[in-house]
C-alpha cells in the first residue's frame, strides 16, 4: 500500500498526490484507509476501528481548521475579557463571581491547549503531526480543562440554587468556600485525567486522526471501565447536579410569583412589591435565566459527544465514522466560546463594568438596575 501511495515523484507525501487522476477517491487510490496517512510513529496509537474508513474529503480538514481558528480567537478574547473585568472591577470580585472567573479561566486554557495544534494539523495534511507523547498530553489537557469547566458550571448552578431556593435559610457562599470549590474542580479534573498515564485507560487519536482523546472503542475491560467511569462521574453526576439545581430554581420562582399574585388579589392591589423590589426580583429571575442558558448551551455542546462515547462503549461501532466522531468533539470544545458571550451580554454588573472599562463596545447599562442585582449576584462577602 505504501508503494502505491508514493508513486508520484512530485508528491511531498501521501496527502499531496494526484488529486485529479481517474479512478481515485479524493485523490487517493481505492482501498486506502484513513490510517494509511498517519505517520509511522503514531500508528501504534491508532485504534483498528479506523482502518475501515477511507480518507475524508480534504475540504474537511481546511473547513475544521478555519472553524477552530475562529472559535479559538473568540474564546480567548471573550474569556480574557471576563477575567480582565473581574480583576479590574472591585465590586465584581464576589465569591459567586470567583466561580465565574474560574470557568472563564478553564475555558480559555482549553482553547489555548487545543486549537493551535488542531488547526496546525488541519492545515498540514489532516494528520497528527506531533509526537505520540504529545498526542497523549494534548488529550490530557483537553480532559483537565473540560472537566474543570463542567464542575465549575455545577458549582455555579448549586450557588444559584442556594441563593434563589434557600434564600435567607441558605448558607452564604464565602470566599473560602468558593476557593475550596475551585480547588476541587481542578483536583477532580486532574485526578480523572492522569490515570491513562498510569495504566488505566489510554489516550489515542480519534476521528480524522488529527486530534486525540481517551479510548472509548476498545472492548478490553481495563480501557472500557475507564470510559464507563468517565461517562458516569464526569458527565452524568454533574448533569444531575445541574438539573436538580435548576428544576428547583424554576419551581421556587414559579411558586413565589404565584403566591405574590394570590396575596395581591386578596388585598385588591395589582402588585405587592415596590418598584425597587420588583426590579430586584426581575434581576434575580434574569440572572437565573442567564445561568440556565449557559447550562443549556453546555448540554447542547457535550451531549452529542457523550452519545458517541456511549455508542462506542456499549453499542454498534460501525456507524462511528471519522466525521461522526469529529463533529461532536468540535462541538464539545466550542462550549468554551459561549460562556463569556452569555455573561458579557446578560449579566448586568459585567455589562456595567464592560461599559466603563471598554466604552468602545457601545454597551448601555443603567447603574441603578445593575446595583439592584446585588441580591442575586452576591451571596456573601468574605
Amino acid at each position: 500500500m505504501a508503494s502505491v501511495l508514493m508513486t508520484s515523484s512530485n508528491a511531498s507525501g501521501p496527502v499531496a498526490h494526484a488529486y485529479s487522476a481517474p479512478g481515485m477517491n479524493f485523490g487517493y487510490p481505492e482501498g486506502v484507509s484513513v490510517t494509511d496517512l498517519v505517520p509511522e510513529h503514531i500508528k501504534p496509537l491508532v485504534h483498528p476501528h479506523w482502518d475501515a474508513f477511507p480518507p475524508v474529503n480534504p475540504m474537511w480538514h481546511y473547513l475544521l481548521g478555519v472553524i477552530y481558528l475562529i472559535l479559538g480567537a473568540i474564546s480567548i478574547f471573550g474569556n480574557g475579557m471576563v477575567l480582565l473585568l473581574f480583576m479590574k472591577t472591585k465590586n465584581l470580585r464576589t465569591p459567586a463571581n470567583t466561580l465565574v472567573a474560574n470557568l472563564a479561566f478553564s475555558d480559555m486554557c482549553m482553547m489555548l491547549s487545543q486549537f493551535p495544534f488542531f488547526a496546525y494539523n488541519c492545515f498540514s495534511g489532516g494528520v497528527w503531526m506531533f509526537s505520540a507523547f504529545f498526542c497523549e498530553l494534548y488529550a490530557c489537557l483537553g480532559s483537565i480543562t473540560g472537566l474543570c469547566s463542567i464542575w465549575s458550571l455545577a458549582f455555579i448552578s448549586y450557588d444559584r440554587y442556594n441563593v434563589i431556593v434557600k434564600g435567607v435559610s441558605g448558607t452564604p457562599l464565602t470566599s473560602g468556600k468558593a476557593m475550596i470549590m475551585i480547588l476541587f474542580c481542578w483536583a477532580y479534573a486532574i485526578g480523572w485525567s492522569i490515570p491513562p498515564f498510569l495504566g488505566w485507560g489510554r489516550y489515542i487519536p480519534e476521528g480524522i486522526l488529527d486530534s486525540c482523546s481517551f479510548d472509548y472503542l476498545s472492548k478490553d475491560w481495563n480501557l472500557r471501565s475507564f470510559g464507563i467511569c468517565i461517562f458516569i462521574f464526569d458527565y452524568c453526576i454533574p448533569l444531575l447536579v445541574i438539573v436538580f439545581a435548576y428544576v428547583f430554581i424554576v419551581k421556587a420562582i414559579v411558586a413565589h410569583e404565584k403566591a405574590m399574585r394570590e396575596q395581591a388579589k386578596k388585598m385588591n392591589v395589582s402588585n405587592l412589591r415596590s418598584n425597587a423590589e420588583a426590579n430586584a426580583q426581575s434581576a434575580e429571575v434574569r440572572i437565573a435565566k442567564v445561568a440556565m442558558t449557559n447550562v443549556a448551551l453546555w448540554l447542547i455542546c457535550w451531549t452529542p459527544y457523550a452519545s458517541v462515547v456511549v455508542q462506542g462503549l456499549f453499542f454498534d461501532q460501525s456507524s462511528i465514522t471519522p466525521i461522526v466522531s469529529m463533529l461532536p468533539a468540535l462541538l464539545a470544545k466550542s462550549a468554551s466560546v459561549y460562556n463569556p458571550i452569555v455573561y458579557a451580554i446578560n449579566h448586568p454588573k459585567f455589562r456595567l463594568a464592560l461599559q466603563k472599562q471598554m466604552p468602545g463596545f457601545c454597551i448601555h447599562e443603567e447603574e441603578e438596575k445593575a446595583s439592584e442585582d446585588t441580591k442575586s449576584t452576591e451571596t456573601a462577602k468574605a
